[in-house]
């Protein structure tokens, strides 16, 4: 499939020549790479823009969006065990992602939602998805005493802005809450942007973020009450209120052919000093790699 000739002229005509190389050959690739896999455990490396990426870009570019569009296929990730976790463990699964009128979407990543408000620069609205949770069986020998953490829904909202069409650098906000496992609060602050180098088959993404948690929530993630400490050995610990995490992610998709796709994510968090003394935590640097490809259908 490719856009219009009219679409790609005018959004090259509008950019500097720093990001028309990018914009006139990879446009279609930006409109498409949304996508990605969520099989495991949250939190984790990951970073939340990685699982919409080039969504919003769509709304700015492609002002008549195709009325369905259905991304399926195989992908396979490899993380921590749990956040902190010294050990990784590689996992299969599907990547789905059906979105109607870029509006509203059932995804592996990004969960069943809708966008509530949406222009040409900017999109909001509200999902809701599914945490895994944290169990003893999945690294016994750390875990031992501690519980487990019960699979949940998520309820999440988010808003993301593109500064411009001459600079499409996407600035992002979220909040999720955990209803029941976890049974907390999570906030990202996040910038992304499409990276020169990319050309018509091949487009990449890269940008930072920042996570917050409430008390509840690193509670429940890192900390040890008092009844864990004399089940598990561990002694107490009380994690703050605040800034948990700092990352960076990294996406890289290519098209085979017009319709089938080959994704690449990686990803990797700093577990900063309010939790850093937990003795949950193993490794304070976490990455995960993901690798998927797709068929793609649009009507």
């Amino acid at each position: 499939m490719r856009l219009t000739t009219t679409l790609e002229r005018t959004a090259v005509r509008s950019c500097p020549r720093a990001v028309q190389a990018v914009l006139s050959s990879s446009l279609l690739l930006w409109l498409l790479s949304g996508p990605r896999l969520a099989l495991a455990q949250t939190p984790s490396p990951m970073q939340e823009w990685q699982y919409s990426g080039g969504i919003i870009l769509a709304n700015l570019f492609e002002p008549t969006p195709p009325k369905w569009r259905v991304t399926l296929g195989p992908a396979a990730q490899l993380q921590p065990l749990y956040d902190g976790a010294g050990s990784y463990h590689a996992e299969p699964g599907p990547l789905i992602d059906i979105r109607y009128r870029n509006f509203a979407y059932l995804s592996t990543g990004e969960g069943l939602g809708a966008d509530l408000l949406r222009g040409t620069h900017y999109r909001a609205g509200v999902s809701i998805g599914y945490d895994l949770g944290r169990s003893v069986d999945q690294d016994s020998t750390h875990l031992h005493g501690l519980g487990d953490i019960a699979p949940a829904p998520v309820l999440k909202a988010y808003a993301s802005i593109v500064v411009a069409r001459v600079f499409p650098l996407v600035l992002r906000v979220d909040a999720r809450r955990y209803v029941g496992g976890a049974d907390g609060s999570v906030g990202d602050l996040e910038v992304y942007l499409p990276l020169p180098g990319s050309s018509r088959r091949f487009v990449m993404f890269a940008g930072p973020s920042i996570t917050f948690g409430d008390q509840r929530y690193l509670q429940k993630e890192f900390g040890v009450t008092a009844s864990q400490s004399l089940a598990s050995g561990y002694r107490r610990f009380d994690p703050p209120a605040g800034e948990f995490a700092e990352g960076v992610g990294f996406s890289a998709t290519g098209f085979i052919t017009q319709r089938w796709l080959i994704d690449f994510e990686a990803a990797i968090n700093r577990l900063q000093d309010g939790i850093r003394d937990s003795p949950i935590i193993q490794r304070r640097v976490q990455r995960m790699v993901t690798l998927s490809t797709a068929y793609m259908w649009t009507k």
